[in-house]
């Protein structure tokens, strides 16, 4: 096995914690990999260039549909940023308490910060952090599935 393929595995890993970690940019960093996997020379069975072309596309667009989801859909449930922010402040403290307190961190920092921050009903508030969650889930869902897919991809071109 090749410098280039270990690196590519470990970019591979760092993808997918990169999937649930907002201090990781998931995507590129799978997209990296699979340019490390086009690059290798010993390969028996090269990764094609329109293979490439469409992963890092695919990274670029997962990428910037993670930063504007949460606001379309934070705003789409009468929400505002202050909302998304705090599912985004709400998941960074529940990464100390396992994946379902990065899943509730992230719903009530929703729900804190519409509530306490604009002022809103608590009924208004528990809709603009479901808004915020869902959008959570949702873009979390898509750069993991992502990041599974390309190490898929990873371990299948290399062993």
């Amino acid at each position: 096995m090749d410098s280039l393929s270990i690196i590519a595995l470990i970019l591979g890993v760092l993808g997918i914690a990169g999937g649930f970690l907002p201090v990781l940019p998931g995507p590129p960093i799978s997209g990296a990999a699979m340019l490390c996997l086009y690059l290798r020379t010993d390969a028996d069975e090269p990764m094609s260039r329109t293979a490439l072309l469409i992963w890092l596309a695919a990274a670029i667009a997962l990428t910037i549909l993670d930063y504007v989801m949460p606001g379309l859909m934070t705003k789409a449930a009468g929400g505002h940023k202050s909302g998304s922010r705090g599912a985004t402040i709400g998941l960074i403290i529940g990464l100390f308490f396992t994946p379902v307190g990065m899943v509730m961190g992230s719903f009530l920092g929703a729900f804190l910060a519409e509530w306490l921050a604009e002022d809103q009903s608590m009924g208004k508030a528990l809709k603009a952090a479901a808004g915020a969650f869902l959008a959570f889930l949702f873009t979390t869902g898509l750069k993991v599935i992502f990041a599974a897919i390309a190490m898929w991809q990873l371990i299948v071109h290399i062993f």
